[in-house]
């Protein structure tokens, strides 16, 4: 039977937080360089453990990483990034529907040069997603606006069957190498480049270009797959749930999984995010909810734009501004776990995911812990704490019905 628990657990996801050592940093990565006593503290307090979020084979984004945290195993129930994220904007997909993750890019026409647009605001991005609803949009064919540069295609009765290449890879590369290949791909790459015909002389990007920022001149479709359908949360775990995000991948996977995502003002899911904000919004989930889910953007962001200082900064912020403040809301709460781990590792180097295994927190108020490990990479390695299989990480965390 499913009944209330007697204590509140809260997952604090920041994306992208590991990395590898660099020379720039002495051979150290940005989380063990980062001022984060709040993390540490609770390391030192409780358990520190190695999972591992992507399942052999499977790309390494934080669609199946994320999946993999909530409690749901990726290789049953993954059909893609874009059907999650069409999830969060509440657009309704036929069982014959492909959705496809729709990037704003800025392309000279011949290479990858941002995969974000220039972060694009979301405002500029509303008005061009429009714009190209209003020209390429067919009776099979529509755009939906998302946030910032990421945006939704679906194709009517389309085809998932066809392989696609995140842009955040391709940086600096020529797209010609990279484009869709499989059933429909005459289609999807003519939808591609005319966009870039359409964009690339409109008046935001001729503004963004004279003040000094990139255009976001181009669409990149990727992601694509038919719609999600995955068990409740509350039937998973036998807990109520809430999901603080900025993304629409993130918000769409807690709305999938039947839980509250409540919108955030000021969460951009960047550096400049609202991350008090999240962590008092955290604390209005709990008092209705037995679980809560707060994940932050920006350290991934600073990874895939190659940014060392601005990678510190994000996971100093996290620890600060949102880990900070959750733990003095939480001192009125009796009894909670708290877990912190990052959805997978975004290396500086190579500016993109990679798949190895990642390292977690897990604190109790009321169960008594202690560890010497540090909470960094290095705990993949040394700590006795092995989760292979990611979907079972929330167990720990919150236990299960299964």
């Amino acid at each position: 039977m499913i009944t209330k628990r007697d204590y509140k657990s809260i997952l604090i996801v920041p994306d992208g937080m590991a990395d590898r050592p660099l020379a720039e940093l002495d051979d150290k990565t940005p989380m063990q360089v980062a001022r984060k006593p709040n993390m540490d503290f609770l390391a030192s307090h409780g358990k520190v453990g190695m999972v591992r979020t992507i399942p052999e084979g499977m790309d390494p984004g934080s669609d199946v990483a994320v999946m993999s945290i909530l409690g749901y195993d990726p290789r049953k129930y993954y059909s893609g990034r874009a059907p999650i994220e069409a999830a969060s904007i509440g657009i309704p997909l036929d069982s014959h529907d492909v959705a496809f993750r729709c990037n704003l890019v800025s392309c000279d026409g011949e290479t990858m040069i941002d995969y974000s647009g220039g972060h694009v605001t979301t405002e500029e991005a509303r008005e061009l997603v429009g714009l190209l609803n209003e020209k390429l949009g067919t009776n099979k064919i529509s755009f939906y606006p998302g946030v910032s540069y990421r945006h939704i295609m679906v194709w009517r009765n389309g085809s998932p069957d066809v392989r696609t290449v995140p842009p955040h890879n391709i940086i600096g590369k020529p797209i010609a190498e990279y484009l869709p290949e499989g059933d429909g791909d005459d289609i999807i790459r003519q939808i591609m480049f005319d966009s870039f015909e359409l964009l690339d002389r409109h008046p935001i990007n001729r503004r963004r270009r004279e003040e000094g920022r990139q255009p976001a001149n181009m669409i990149w479709l990727w992601g694509q797959g038919l719609a999600l359908k995955i068990p409740s949360f509350l039937l998973r775990t036998g807990a109520t749930g809430a999901v603080i995000a900025a993304v629409d991948l993130v918000r769409g996977l807690g709305i999938a999984a039947g839980m509250k995502a409540p919108v955030v003002p000021g969460a951009t899911g960047y550096l400049d995010t609202n991350y008090e904000g999240k962590a008092r919004y955290a604390l209005e989930a709990l008092e209705k909810h037995d679980f809560v889910m707060v994940h932050i953007e920006a350290p991934d962001e600073a990874g895939h734009n190659g940014d060392i200082e601005a990678k510190i900064q994000a996971i100093e912020a996290v620890d600060k501004r949102v880990l900070g403040v959750l733990l003095d809301g939480l001192n009125k709460v009796e009894q909670f776990r708290i877990m912190v781990v990052p959805d997978h590792v975004t290396p500086i180097a190579i500016r993109t995911h990679a798949s190895e295994p990642v390292p977690f927190i897990l604190y109790s108020s009321f169960e008594a812990e202690s560890t010497d490990l540090p909470f960094d990479e290095r705990a993949v390695i040394e700590s006795d704490l092995r989760i292979e299989e990611g979907f079972r990480l929330i167990d720990l965390l919150i236990g299960s019905t299964d």
